[in-house]
């Protein structure tokens, strides 16, 4: 078997281990019988296109998510003119990562007014289920309320905590607050 099956072996492997799980349940999920997935992985078989795109469904992946056709040599680069933007004149953010499929991390960049907030106290989580959110302060003050408790920060301050849980942030000061956010998706299951 070449290196290229090993290769793409491996990356089912890491991909279906991300995910929690079992070689049972890929096969359940994409229809591909653990036995195969187990040869696949290991790099002693190669599938068809029609079996790696059952295998790319399963681990909800398209088929070119699964075969890297759309990235190029492993490194994506987002220009300060490209970053994606978005809010308002008091709460503004952009996202530093590229929208790579099947990326399982965002970062992004806040800027609150003095008096502005991410959101209302009442408004609904904003992540999936098993999310964690870790954030640091740039400049200014924050105070982020998770579940109705209130925690301030200052600079180099870091917070992390269960995105999933109603939350906001807002700046109880009078100049203003930047802020790096990372949001980490939780794991996908059937």
């Amino acid at each position: 078997m070449s290196t290229n099956g090993h290769v793409f072996g491996a990356r089912i492997r890491n991909l279906r281990e991300a995910m929690d799980l079992s070689l049972r349940d890929l096969a359940e999920r994409s229809g591909v019988s653990a036995p195969m997935l187990s040869q696949v992985e290991r790099g002693e078989t190669s599938p068809t296109l029609a079996v790696a795109e059952r295998i790319a469904n399963g681990l909800e992946l398209t088929l070119s998510q699964l075969l890297r056709l759309d990235e190029t040599d492993g490194v994506s680069v987002v220009r300060v003119a490209e970053r994606r933007r978005g809010g308002g004149r008091r709460h503004s953010y952009e996202v530093l990562t590229p929208p790579l499929p099947g990326l399982r991390a965002e970062l992004s960049l806040h800027t609150l007014a003095p008096g502005a907030a991410t959101g209302e106290p009442g408004d609904p989580p904003r992540h999936e289920p098993g999310s964690r959110e870790t954030a640091v302060v740039l400049s200014g003050r924050l105070r982020l309320t998770c579940a109705g408790v209130a925690h301030d920060l200052d600079v180099g301050d870091t917070v992390t905590f269960d995105a999933d849980l109603p939350h906001h942030f807002e700046n109880p000061g009078d100049e203003e607050a930047r802020f790096h956010a990372v949001v980490a998706a939780g794991l996908r299951r059937s």
